[in-house]
């Protein structure tokens, strides 16, 4: 078996920060690409940062310049999100891709999401 697990959302005011965390557990050989995803009401969900094994990172525009993807081990990514405005709020999901143990492929894990609201 194999979780992905994000913690870290709540409740912020506009200008504020929050960590976000992602952990992977189980039965897992291999974690390759990580990534955070965000989903608004009403949108479809979108990318908002990603991290390679080797440490190359890619941000949405929308938040270049305030949030900052980084990877913990190798089974662990975080996003420090600065400066959040309204427009933030969504359900942050995790998406980790890796390999199980006696399994040749590589496969997308998504997270249930955490909800990030910032209001006044």
């Amino acid at each position: 078996q194999v979780q992905v697990a994000e913690s870290g959302g709540g409740l912020v005011q506009p200008g504020g920060s929050l960590r976000l965390s992602c952990a992977a557990s189980g039965s897992i050989l291999s974690i390759n690409d990580m990534g955070w995803y965000r989903q608004a009401p009403g949108k479809q969900r979108e990318l908002v940062a990603a991290i390679t094994v080797a440490g190359t990172t890619t941000i949405a525009d929308s938040v270049k310049g305030r949030f900052t993807i980084s990877r913990g081990n190798a089974r662990n990514t975080y996003l420090q999100m600065n400066s959040l405005s309204p427009e933030d709020t969504a359900v942050y999901y995790c998406k980790a891709n890796l390999r199980r143990m006696w399994d040749s492929q590589w496969r997308d894990y998504w997270g249930q999401g955490t909800q990030v609201t910032v209001s006044s």
